[in-house]
């Protein structure tokens, strides 16, 4: 009888454990579906050597480190979209030494509430800035120091409407929107310095207009473009003299784990420096995609485009 008891106890015991580990598992399949993460590492390499080359030419060598995430939450009329981009890159030429090529920390979020079809009443936050130090002359440590972490530091922090009708396209309108340029170097803490007022002002505060833009298209197969695009007015100090950016990323896919990225960024910021920026990177190396599997385009509930 004592063993009837004691083995009706382990099974009950594991019957009641299997039921709580199906409701959980039920619980976070239901809640895991409304989230949709796609994120890529990657790591690129290029490289030169001569030897007795009549040409001409310099041994170097330089890598780029990149992480570019896309979290999302889609349920109902809620939409929060989370964006993390990292990039650092260097490269090491003969008879110059080592100098900085890419240097990116973009983060940003952003939470809307549908009001109709494809447009979302929206309110959300950014920060821009780099890793480390930068110089005047190619980042040449001995040339002048114009920049570093959080030196500029840009915080934007605004609401407004955001236009998102697929996973290709996201254009978000803030008319209000409070802009912050952070300087915490302070041997960069002087007057017309990114906007600054007055030496040792470590901040600038802006009022205006944001709108931001994302565009990806796939040209053929294993090649998209992806497309971005700001621009923001001041409207409390020269609203006419726009901040716009745009960047370019090339992507060409050799297999699941080789590919080569071509990337352009043009710039232009009063408060910086009065002349159009330009920067261009090529390069080929090794990237990992993490996918959960979840396309907002496959889940039924959020299908409200298509015709029943």
């Amino acid at each position: 009888m004592k063993k009837l008891l004691l083995i009706l106890t382990l099974y009950l015991g594991i019957f009641v454990n299997s039921q709580v580990i199906l409701d959980t598992a039920s619980i976070k399949t239901d809640t895991v579906k409304h989230w949709s993460v796609l994120g890529k590492q990657s790591l690129m390499i290029n490289q030169a050597a001569f030897s007795n080359w009549v040409g001409g030419g310099a041994n170097n060598v330089g890598w780029l480190l990149g992480a570019d995430y896309n979290i999302t939450y889609e349920k109902d009329k809620d939409l929060w979209e989370n964006i993390i981009l990292l990039n650092y890159g260097q490269n090491d030429t003969q008879g110059i030494g080592v100098r900085k090529t890419q240097d990116v920390i973009n983060v940003s979020t952003n939470y809307g509430r549908r009001v109709s079809k494809s447009w979302y009443l929206s309110v959300g936050a950014g920060v821009i800035s780099q890793f480390t130090v930068g110089y005047e002359d190619g980042n040449n440590p001995e040339a002048k120091k114009i920049s570093n972490f959080m030196a500029p530091g840009y915080l934007n922090v605004g609401m407004g409407i955001t236009y998102r009708p697929n996973d290709n396209i996201n254009v978000t309108l803030r008319p209000s929107n409070a802009r912050w340029t952070f300087v915490f170097d302070e041997d960069l803490q002087t007057a017309g310095t990114y906007g600054l007022k007055a030496d040792g002002d470590n901040s600038l505060l802006q009022y205006g207009f944001l709108g931001t833009a994302y565009y990806k298209v796939k040209l053929m197969e294993n090649v998209n473009i992806t497309n971005t695009a700001s621009v923001f007015s001041n409207y409390l100090d020269h609203p006419e003299r726009l901040v716009l950016a745009y960047g370019l990323i090339l992507n060409l896919k050799v297999n699941k784990f080789i590919s080569s990225n071509i990337t352009v960024d043009l710039m232009y910021d009063h408060n910086q420096i009065k002349k159009t920026q330009l920067k261009q990177t090529l390069g080929v190396g090794f990237a990992y995609t993490l996918d959960n599997g979840v396309k907002r385009s496959d889940r039924k509930d959020s299908q409200w485009w298509i015709k029943k």
